[in-house]
């Protein structure tokens, strides 16, 4: 079967024929003989061959191909035929009917090229001939781009491109055609720049060999006739040699001109030129592993592999032999013989598209005739493209008159495609055309104000910068720079757009991965560079702050720029967050592959098209792809280099410190330099002294600064190394240049251009001596004497000036080649110097100037600039560090942080478009991310002030309308809640928007309401509320508010508009979204110094006076008490600031207000809650004590609140208080609030005793008191203690007047200290409470009823629970009832007395001032809005006592009477429990007794006492109670054990005061209960003198006590209106006179009359009231007359009476009551003169004849009442 591709072939020649015989040329009759015709002949010789074959490929493709070119090549041919041949050739391309791995491909495709671009044709009119035209254009990229176009050679490409160009720029020629040109163009380099990494960078000496230069310029075709071609002769058949000149007028590529040498050369791989198929890809010896990727792992093998099937070269047949590359290395070796029988046996299967010569595995496939007999035809390869980059170079440039603005334009583009296409910075020859000329256009192009050209040399320089920034450091700067120049530019021409690309371009910069960290380490870390990093910041940050308050959109580019550096950061924040690994330390290589697209899958696009018809690919690009497949960075993995540090930093990735070290060392040499720049010597000076010079200077190292620090002015430099007195620094600093090997003008353009050669002759005499003499030395003396190198050297500047000095050029003819060598002649030591050396520093000199620095202006300025960037690029000082991303972040993040917030706040503030608020706002929440992440507290309190800015919180109904506001509150919130850790200002900020939120009332309720103890449902609102009843009193009010208001405040006025109400609304849904409440729960979550800083804010935000606000002041209370009670298990930490809070509250409150009310309230509510923790149990306690330091009246005014709090602790921990100390606190509470009693002295907060540290020391030093002294406490003391503790010395609490002054506290009154100056180790006791009185003589206050009440249960609560009655409050909680029974005696009724003017009006319950807004002035005008506070002043009780009110005080009497009886029976048994656990407890603190005395003194006794008391009561309903608890209690059988002492005491100190007290007109009402209570109480009197006779005898005292008994019976007579007493007295005395006698009490056997003194003495006292009693009890007995006694005479009884009488009766509650103490000497019966009875109540005998002093230290409250006792 015939091939079908030779049926094309004969089509395609009958169409070409048969139009050149219709041609009208031979349009004559006759036929046309073919023979003569030479373009008919060869089509009929093909015809023949193709008649003889059976395959195409069996003649060589230049056969069937030399017809149809002749025809192109033609020049009488016209143009369709011509534009027929082109498609026939087209065809064949596109169908690929020639084989590219025939021996022949190279030269048919050669001789294509050459034929298509120089076409000849007729011209027929301009239309059909640009149809021609765009044919060959057709013809070029279908060559170019097919897999055969790869033999072309690199001259063939040029002149391919050239062709392409020219009809570019044509400008007589359509757009449509220009067009197409440029897309062809587009695709070309797209291709060749595509396939860049296939080609290998050949040897020096070959760059630039004979290379055709592209030559361009714009008068297109006309002037191109250099580049006419004569016809020329079609290409010499394969077994010709081909000429090296070939008969052509231009040079075609000559044998030697790529690679001249032979064969062999493949073999040291140098260009390949191995086979004809080769491109120069890569030499055969590369290894297969390095060349596939850069692949390490196996895994990336593996891939590899399975592509392998599908790229083996489809050029083999089954037979053909496999070689392998000759020195593949070793590790390919094994996977490249596993893998070779699978290559055989796809191979034919694989499509003709994957033109490949090396597999992945660096498997080479040759066949088997590979050279030809004559001259290679190398592929084209780098030299092509070398070429055609520096003539899109060139096309850029602005200042070539030639380039037009299309041309730039269309250079740029093709760069751009060339840059996108390619890595280039691997290849040195076009890295140094990038470095200098490129970057150059592009900048200048940048000055333009043509925005097509500057938006696409914007695009140039990001493709640049992106991939090739580190070979382009300095480059970079001055872009940089540009860049920020025209963004702050204030000229008025310069267009908007122009800025707007120029931010955008630095948006796109900044978002490269990593740039911004390489800015900061190569530019702001370097000594001599600009700060980039830090100007970029502050010129985006002052370019987000518009100046007219207009946004545009450079502001928010500008935001952007400084946002993106956020975004970056933020996420390497959030990638470490989520793996904690450190893989950011990334491995040197792979910084260095970084920017290079590896192309692995390459290989897939190409397998699925049919192998049989290879259609032209679609783009260069892809086209380039299946071109490669293996080889792709050949020699880059050859050339794995060290990476360079700079010589500034230690280690490739220095750390932050060090980097602090540089930037601050940086900032010194700037200042340094700029004292330079003014006066040298001051800068050097200044350098010195701060250690970054050597001192003294060494002029090496100055040399070396001057050298290498651009800033320094070159003028100075000039003056200061010419100066005399610097001789040897001028020979350090020319020695700091290497002149080696540089002509004498090189040598000199070097060292001018360091310095600014100063006027004066000798000085450039010295400058240019020194100079010489170096060069002359290094270079190895080449002229005869130094001083011939002298004079060039000034002939060389003279020749400068001459040539280039605009002055010198007006008045005379520059200076000619000969003239120059003619002045020179002679000087080299007499003879000459080389001509030719002197011709080339002419020319040199001619061509570019000697620039001397600060001069020139303009181009020349700039050329000089430049070059001065490119030398600096060329030292070490150029070395550009890569680093990962996001190494220095935190550095950065706080450069940055600043400017953004300050930014990302005014965009938010000023910008109304959603997008852009949310942007903003995301802006935000990364910046406080990254401050979280790195812990900057400083950052997140700025950002979290910043948002609070704006947010009307307190004016609900704007909050509530603006979206800003609403989205601002919930992202502070938000970060509140997450990052909380790390606030610290900040929290004074977020509690002062809480305030807000509650002034505006929205907060949630649950925020709102608070724990209460006295209302009933035990929550109480912070807010108040409205009540409407009194709004008529601010009506005036309102009115003039409502002209003071707003427009929508007005209307709320009137009543909310529901707009108003829909915005209110809104703002509470959106608080609630907020979740004000979690910062508070969460709190436990905070780290200990946030929440401290938190408290603090709490505590601060207590408003100032100006604007002082009760209420806020109790919600921010509130919410430090809640955080306190969420962080119980850390709250020791934060006590003592909790702790003296509360005691500036409560203790500094000169009046009570709602405030001090609720820091009481939450002080007992911390106590409840903390009290079950050990740790600080004591310290709360001790806390509580804050309450009796109160000044009295303030505290009376909270007492409910504390009495039911009290309560509450009681009910809930009263089994954690162990310490009698505690106990202490809480009773005294107790007493001062139900009973009002005064707070012990100790609690003064000026006063000097212990218990004043409470405020003085920290509580934990307060627990050093110790139980044992609790007696001191008790407020009486026993009586047993008065008699027997006196010998010892007490020691007891108390603290010098020292210890106050250093405490810290402001002592009060100096006054108080000076009273209790204590002398000595003197004791200082409490006042000792008089214990022969039933009261306590303890002064009291007012106390609330319901306070009373309460108290009072609390009390039972303890006592009637066994378990709470322990040692430590046994004695307290007597003392306690019997304050209780002082208190409500009578039903308490004195708490009325002075009511009314105690009762403070409820108005001004919360003090208020200034409101702050002009909303809350509507609000608080109404002082209906004001809540009454509540008085606890018995409101109810005011008007009268009601009825109720008796029935409740009944009912207390009643309960403490209950109360004492239930104490005072279980007494002895409890103490026998205390007793008997005590003795298994070894190391126990006070002995515990149980013996009676200890029962009397600290149970018994003072209960009774308290019983008695009652039975004074007004009320006879509790007198008759009482009394009968007494008689029960006295009789009861516990106290049979008491010895005759304690008996007596039972007399002196409760019945004796009893009596007396009775004796008192106590309830004038109720005369007959009265009488009847007097006559039971001495009925109750005989009873027990009677019951306990016995041991009463005993008493030494006896007889005193039976006066006293008399007495009382003598006053009761006479006390009673009725008869009831008189009957019942003498019954009584009857009866105990009859006893007495009966025991033989009156007889004393020794005496004379057989009775004793005592008999008289009863007589006598008797006679006195009941004179006939002797007579009717003891008739028979005869009464001698009493011997006249010694003493003076007794008064007369009836005198006497009153004066016993009136001591008593004086006594009112007030006062303290007149002891009565019986006799207390020994009376020895009838062994003393009798004693008239008077004397008794004299305190000052009574002292005398006493065994002990009875008040050791008395505290006289009243001289008047107690007589001092000396």
């Amino acid at each position: 079967m015939v091939d079908k591709n030779i049926y094309i072939v004969q089509g395609e020649i009958c169409t070409v024929v048969s139009a050149i015989k219709r041609n009208s040329r031979w349009n004559t009759h006759t036929p046309l003989d073919e023979e003569q015709d030479p373009l008919l002949n060869s089509f009929s010789h093909l015809k023949e061959i193709l008649n003889n074959i059976k395959e195409l490929s069996d003649v060589e493709p230049n056969i069937f191909l030399r017809p149809f070119l002749e025809v192109v090549r033609s020049e009488d041919t016209t143009g369709p035929i011509t534009g027929l041949a082109l498609t026939s050739v087209n065809k064949f391309l596109s169908y690929g009917l020639i084989d590219a791995n025939h021996e022949a491909a190279a030269e048919a495709i050669e001789n294509m090229a050459d034929a298509v671009t120089h076409a000849r044709f007729v011209g027929t009119d301009p239309a059909s001939d640009e149809v021609v035209l765009m044919k060959i254009l057709q013809v070029l990229r279908t060559l170019l781009l097919t897999p055969v176009g790869a033999h072309l050679t690199n001259e063939s490409v040029c002149e391919i491109m050239q062709s392409c160009f020219r009809i570019c720029f044509e400008m007589r020629l359509s757009e449509l055609l220009r067009k197409s040109a440029e897309h062809t163009l587009v695709d070309m380099v797209q291709l060749l720049f595509s396939r860049l990494p296939q080609f290998k960078e050949e040897a020096k000496s070959f760059v630039g060999a004979n290379m055709k230069k592209l030559k361009m310029r714009a008068g297109g075709m006309s002037e191109s006739s250099k580049w006419k071609k004569q016809k020329r002769s079609p290409r010499p058949p394969r077994h010709m040699v081909r000429s090296a000149t070939g008969g052509l007028d231009q040079p075609t590529l000559s044998n030697n001109n790529l690679s001249g040498e032979t064969p062999s050369s493949v073999k040291q791989g140098s260009l390949s030129v191995s086979d004809s198929v080769a491109s120069s890809m890569s030499s055969p010896t590369d290894s297969g592993l390095e060349t596939c990727s850069k692949a390490t792992s196996r895994e990336d093998l593996t891939d590899l592999d399975q592509s392998s099937s599908a790229s083996t070269t489809p050029g083999m047949t089954e037979g053909r032999p496999v070689e392998r590359a000759q020195s593949a290395s070793v590790e390919s070796i094994p996977e490249v013989l596993e893998d070779r029988d699978s290559v055989a046996e796809q191979s034919d299967s694989a499509s003709v598209h994957d033109m490949d010569y090396v597999n992945p595995r660096g498997v080479r496939f040759t066949p088997q005739q590979t050279q030809r007999d004559g001259a290679a035809l190398v592929p084209y390869g780098l030299p092509c493209l070398r070429e055609l980059f520096r003539f899109l170079i060139s096309l850029t440039n602005p200042h070539d008159r030639h380039n037009t603005d299309a041309m730039m334009h269309m250079g740029l583009q093709l760069l751009t495609v060339a840059l996108e296409a390619a890595h280039i910075a691997p290849y040195q020859s076009l890295l140094c055309l990038v470095k200098d000329e490129l970057c150059r256009h592009l900048f200048q192009l940048l000055t333009v104000d043509r925005l097509n050209l500057y938006a696409a040399s914007l695009r140039a320089c990001f493709l640049l910068f992106e991939s090739m920034r580190e070979h382009l450091k300095f480059q970079l700067e001055m872009y940089l720079k540009k860049l920020m120049d025209i963004i702050t530019s204030e000229n008025l021409k310069m267009p908007y757009e122009m800025k707007e690309m120029a931010l955008e371009a630095l948006v796109q910069l900044l978002r490269i991965p990593s740039f911004v960290t390489e800015l900061y380490i190569n530019h702001d870390c370097d000594f001599y560079c600009s700060n980039l990093f830090e100007d970029l910041t502050k010129l985006l940050s002052k370019n987000a702050f518009p100046v007219s308050g207009q946004l545009y959109t450079t502001h928010l580019l500008s935001l952007e720029a400084l946002l993106t550096v956020i975004d970056s950061t933020e996420a390497h924040c959030q990638a470490k967050v989520l793996n904690n690994t450190a893989q950011q330390d990334q491995s040197t290589e792979t910084m260095l592959a970084e920017g290079v697209d590896l192309t692995s899958d390459s290989t897939e696009t190409t397998t699925g098209i049919a192998d049989s018809v290879p259609l032209p690919p679609t783009s260069g690009h892809l086209m380039a792809e299946k071109m490669t497949l293996g080889s792709v960075f050949s020699f880059f993995s050859a050339e794995k280099k060290e990476i360079k540090i700079p010589q500034r930093f230690s280690c490739c990735l220095p750390d932050s410190q060090e980097l602090l070290e540089i930037r601050n060392r940086k900032k010194l040499l700037n200042s340094g330099t700029e004292q330079f720049n003014q006066k040298p010597k001051k800068g050097i000076q200044f350098l010195q002294e701060k250690g970054l010079l050597s001192s003294p200077m060494d002029n090496n190292e100055v040399a070396q600064w001057l050298r290498e620090n651009p800033r320094l002015d070159k003028k100075q430099i000039g003056e200061f190394i010419s100066d005399r007195r610097h001789m040897e620094l001028l020979d350090s600093f020319v020695n700091t240049f290497t002149f080696q090997g540089l002509r004498i003008d090189e040598a000199l353009r070097l060292y001018l251009e360091a310095f600014r050669l100063p006027g004066e002759a000798p000085v450039i005499h010295r400058l240019l001596e020194t100079f010489t003499d170096t060069w002359h030395k290094v270079n190895g003396s080449p002229f005869m004497t130094n001083d011939a190198g002298f004079a060039l050297a000034y002939a060389v500047i003279m020749l400068n000036t001459d040539q280039h000095n605009h002055n010198v050029r007006k008045q005379n003819i520059p200076m000619t080649v000969e003239q120059f060598k003619k002045n020179l002649k002679g000087v080299n030591g007499n003879t000459d110097f080389d001509q030719d050396m002197l011709e080339d520093i002419y020319n040199a000199i001619k061509n570019e100037e000697i620039v001397m620095p600060d001069e020139q202006s303009g181009l020349v300025k700039e050329n000089y600039v430049w070059s001065v960037l490119l030398h600096r690029g060329a030292t070490p000082e150029g070395i550009f560090l890569h680093v990962p991303a996001g190494v220095y972040d935190h550095d950065l993040f706080t450069m940055t942080w600043g400017p953004t917030i300050a930014a990302l706040s005014y965009v938010f503030d000023k910008s109304l478009d959603d997008n852009i608020i949310q942007k903003a706002i995301a802006g935000f929440r990364k910046c406080a991310m990254i401050s979280a992440h790195y812990g900057f507290s400083d950052v997140f309190d700025n950002l979290i002030i910043s948002l609070l800015g704006n947010l009307y919180l307190n004016l609900p109904t704007v909050f509530g309308s603006n979206m800003k506001a609403q989205i601002a509150a919930k992202t502070v919130f938000h970060l509140a809640h997450r990052h909380g850790d790390i606030l610290r200002e900040g929290w004074k900020n977020i509690m002062d928007s809480m305030l807000q939120l509650f002034r505006a009332e929205l907060l949630p309720k649950a925020m709102v309401e608070v724990e209460d103890f006295v209302e009933p449902n035990g929550k109480i609102s912070l807010q108040r509320e409205e009540t409407p009843s009194n709004r008529g009193e601010s009506a005036v009010l309102s009115f003039v508010n409502w002209l003071t208001l707003s427009g929508a405040e007005q209307s709320g006025l009137r009543g909310p508009t529901t707009e108003n109400q829909e915005a209110k609304q809104a703002a509470v849904l959106c608080i609630k979204q907020c979740d004000p409440e979690k910062l508070i729960t969460e709190s436990k979550f905070l780290q200990l110094e946030s929440l401290q800083e938190l408290m603090k804010a709490l505590i601060s935000v207590t408003p100032d006076e100006e604007t002082y606000d009760e209420e806020d002041a109790a919600f921010c209370l509130e919410m430090l008490l809640r955080i306190v009670m969420e962080n119980r298990d850390r709250v020791s930490c934060v006590w003592q600031t909790v702790r003296d809070h509360l005691y500036h509250l409560c203790v500094q409150a000169t009046e009570s207000c709602f405030l001090v009310e609720r820091a009481v309230v939450g002080l007992i509510r911390l106590a409840i809650r903390l009290l079950r923790r050990e740790d600080i149990s004591s310290q709360v306690l001790l806390s509580l004590r804050l309450l009796l330091m109160m000044k009295p009246h303030v505290l009376a005014r909270v007492s409910r609140e504390v009495a039911y709090g009290l309560h509450e602790l009681l009910k809930t921990n009263a089994a954690n208080i162990h310490s009698a100390d505690d106990w202490f606190t809480l009773f005294s509470l107790i007493e001062c609030i139900g009973a009002g009693m005064k707070p012990p002295a100790s609690f003064q907060v000026t006063s000097t005793s212990p218990d004043m540290d409470t405020g003085a020391q920290s509580d934990s030093e307060l627990s050093s008191h110790h139980p044992s002294e609790v007696s001191l406490d008790r407020g009486y003391t026993s009586d047993s203690e008065v008699y027997t503790e006196h010998g010892k010395s007490r020691m007891p609490r108390s603290v010098t007047d020292v210890d106050v002054a250093n405490s810290g506290w402001l002592v009060v009154g100096k006054d108080d200290l000076d009273i209790n100056k204590l002398s000595g180790s003197k004791p200082l006791v409490n006042p000792l409470v008089n214990q022969y009185s039933l009261t306590l003589g303890q002064d009291m206050g007012f106390h609330d009823t319901k306070s009373l009440i309460k108290c009072v249960e609390s009390l039972s609560f303890i006592v009637r629970d066994a378990a709470h009655v322990t040692p430590e409050n046994f004695e307290l909680c007597v003392k306690a009832i019997r304050v209780f029974v002082e208190a409500s005696l009578n039903g308490g009724y004195r708490t009325h007395e002075k009511k009314k003017n105690h009762k403070y009006d409820s108005q001004k319950s919360r003090v208020r001032r200034k409101p702050r807004d002009k909303e809350m002035a509507s609000r608080r005008s109404k002082t209906s809005s004001q809540r009454p506070s509540r008085s606890h002043s018995d409101d109810e009780e005011d008007e009268g006592v009601p009825a109720s009110y008796h029935t409740v005080s009944l009912q207390v009497s009643q309960d403490l009477l209950d109360l004492m009886h239930t104490l005072h029976t279980r007494a002895a048994s409890i103490y026998s429990s205390w007793a008997e656990e005590q003795r298994h407890l070894e190391d126990a603190g006070k002995k515990i007794e149980a013996d009676s005395q200890t029962l009397w003194t600290s149970c018994w006794c003072p209960l009774l006492q308290g019983i008695a008391w009652l039975c004074c009561d007004a009320r006879r309903q509790v007198r008759m109670q009482a009394l009968t608890y007494l008689q029960r209690a006295l009789l009861v059988h516990d106290l049979q054990t008491l010895d005759a002492v304690e008996w007596e005491s039972c007399f002196n100190k409760v019945l004796f005061p009893l009596l007396t007290k009775l004796l008192d007109n106590i309830s004038p009402a109720d005369v007959g209960g009265m009488e009847e209570t007097r006559m039971r109480a001495c009925t109750l009197l005989s009873k027990v003198f009677l019951q306990h006779l016995s041991p009463l005898l005993s008493l030494p005292t006896f007889a005193a006590l039976w006066l006293t008994i008399l007495d009382f019976m003598d006053k009761y007579m006479h006390a009673g209106s009725s008869d009831l007493l008189l009957e019942a007295i003498p019954e009584s005395l009857k009866n105990m006179l009859l006893v007495m006698d009966t025991a033989g009490i009156f007889h004393n056997a020794d005496s004379r009359t057989g009775y004793s003194d005592l008999w008289e003495i009863t007589w006598e006292r008797i006679d006195c009231f009941l004179p006939n009693l002797r007579e009717e009890l003891f008739k028979q007995t005869v009464i001698p007359q009493p011997v006249p006694a010694p003493t003076p005479a007794m008064p007369t009884p009836l005198k006497m009476s009153p004066q016993i009488s009136t001591p008593m009766n004086q006594s009112p509650m007030n006062q303290s009551p007149l002891i009565l103490q019986p006799l207390a000497s020994h009376l020895q019966v009838g062994g003393v003169p009798p004693m008239s009875l008077p004397i008794i109540l004299n305190p000052a005998l009574i002292e005398a004849s006493s065994p002990v002093p009875l008040l050791p230290a008395p505290r006289i409250t009243d001289p008047s009442d107690t007589p001092e006792v000396k």
